[in-house]
């Protein structure tokens, strides 16, 4: 379920922070992947979308989208450059790169065509999935122009700003690798129209930075992982998960005072970062934790002062990362006061290529 009041508070609050700041926003929709909520975001003056995949691309180019950019270092076959060919005949493109070699494939399977579309240099900024370090940004967008792409700046991901007391210093780990990696392009001759970062951790903290647009993405929904890093609070949450218990215990022989309930990790998804406290967390009892997930089912240790709820009784889980939840599903229920007042298909769902 979504809150439509809250999704839309969520949504002007990041809008709004974005304008204050003179910066561009450019949300990660793969964590909803629905039209009508890139709508509103479009509308409340995000400049442009980003996607994961060109499969969820396809499927935001085909509504309202103009602008979009793929924020994983592809690796073109000639059946991605087709696709590419396709999506640039509808909108502005831009893709990211991090290697020589990928920006050669890219080059070879556009050939003509390669001009039509927008390169981004991943940096590493301190997340150390992919990326290159400032200092090797030269080589690859020199290969990336060398096979006749359009090399338009440089963009990472502060991904390890999803830890406890990180935010504040995977930001400036940001700031630092942007504004090196910026330098190292200008130096080797290019114009940088695009500096390209953020997260939902790191979005709203104060302070200059050095790119021109941030792209967070679970800012819109929030999650239990945003909960207690202490990004978001209860009243920011704005997608639950209606579950039904199924089962109660009262603690006996030692075992666990307990409900089940039928949403396990093929509704809740099954993420559970070290740190976190449970497989997600329920607002209305903030006490409770999810303690395991089946496929089906999930475990609740329920507080030693509340009383159990009944069999049958519907209780609201938050996910630990929604943007899994949101994958799970065809379609999501919107509220609004309590009360049903639309639905929305999950339109990428399952585009993850």
């Amino acid at each position: 379920m979504i809150d439509i009041d809250v999704l839309e508070r969520n949504i002007e609050r990041m809008a709004s922070s974005m304008r204050n700041r003179g910066l561009k926003l450019r949300p990660h929709v793969k964590t909803h992947k629905t039209l009508e909520i890139a709508s509103k975001q479009l509308a409340a003056g995000a400049h442009g979308l980003t996607v994961a995949t060109i499969g969820e691309a396809e499927v935001f180019a085909a509504g309202e989208a103009s602008d979009i950019f793929i924020a994983y270092p592809l690796w073109i076959t000639a059946h991605h450059a087709d696709r590419l060919r396709t999506l640039a005949a509808k909108c502005t493109i831009g893709v990211g790169l991090d290697s020589v070699e990928g920006a050669a494939a890219m080059g070879s399977q556009l050939g003509a065509d390669a001009g039509s579309i927008n390169v981004l240099i991943e940096v590493d900024s301190g997340h150390h999935r992919s990326g290159v370090l400032p200092g090797e940004v030269g080589d690859v967008a020199r290969a990336a122009a060398a096979a006749g792409l359009n090399v338009t700046g440089v963009f990472t991901f502060p991904g390890h700003s999803y830890k406890p007391g990180m935010p504040v210093g995977a930001a400036q780990n940001e700031n630092e690798a942007l504004g090196q990696a910026t330098a190292e392009l200008e130096a080797a001759g290019f114009e940088v129209n695009e500096i390209s970062g953020g997260s939902t951790p790191t979005a709203l903290l104060a302070g200059e930075t050095a790119a021109t647009e941030l792209r967070p993405g679970v800012y819109v929904l929030g999650d239990a992982q945003q909960l207690e890093l202490e990004r978001c609070t209860w009243d920011d949450i704005a997608l639950t998960v209606a579950a039904t218990v199924t089962s109660r215990h009262e603690a006996r022989g030692g075992n666990l005072r307990r409900v089940i309930v039928d949403a396990g990790s093929k509704i809740m998804g099954s993420d559970r970062p070290a740190w976190a406290t449970g497989f997600g967390r329920l607002p209305d009892y903030p006490d409770a934790r999810i303690t395991a997930l089946s496929e089906h089912h999930a475990t609740i240790e329920w507080p030693q002062d509340t009383e159990l709820p009944a069999l049958g009784q519907r209780l609201r889980l938050v996910p630990n990362h929604v943007c899994l939840a949101m994958n799970l599903v065809d379609e999501v229920t919107i509220v609004k006061d309590g009360s049903v007042v639309d639905r929305w298909a999950v339109a990428a769902r399952g585009r993850n290529s």
